[in-house]
């Protein structure tokens, strides 16, 4: 019993010091001439759902809930944004060239259609982030009509 009392002791003395161990944010007000939604004249339902479901992790413009305060949930966070962003950013669209919009549109499409994005993990957290399926056909239908103006 005394082992598992010291155990838990020194968990929460470690709990408590990795607070003091901040994250970068990627939180910025400033919205680039790059980003997606200003370099494509997107419907406003489609920008909304692309907001919602994709913008925290594959944007410069995170919105952070309340538990990306608190460490480890701060660097599991950080580690996926930072994923994401190598993988899609959708703040630097417009420097992407047609080749590479173009791969990205086809991935964008195959992963909604195969519910992989959003990640299950982020959408515990973001109900909203859920495609329904009118949802799905809408935001697909725009990326595809999207692909076949840049191929």
């Amino acid at each position: 019993m005394k082992k598992i009392k010291f155990i838990a002791y020194i968990g929460l003395v470690v709990l408590g010091i990795i607070q003091f161990f901040p994250t970068d944010k990627n939180e910025s007000n400033l919205i680039l001439d790059t980003d997606f939604m200003k370099v494509n004249k997107v419907p406003l339902e489609v920008e909304k759902k692309i907001k919602v479901s994709c913008y925290d992790c594959h944007s410069n413009n995170t919105v952070y809930p309340w538990y990306s305060k608190l460490q480890p949930a701060a660097w599991f966070l950080e580690d996926h944004i930072n994923e994401g962003k190598v993988e899609l950013n959708f703040s630097e669209w417009g420097a992407y060239s047609n080749r590479r919009k173009v791969s990205k549109l086809q991935s964008i499409i195959k992963q909604i259609e195969n519910s992989e994005m959003p990640l299950y993990s982020y959408t515990l957290m973001h109900r909203d982030a859920i495609f329904s399926e009118q949802e799905k056909l809408m935001v697909i239908d725009f990326m595809s009509r999207l692909k076949d103006s840049k191929e």
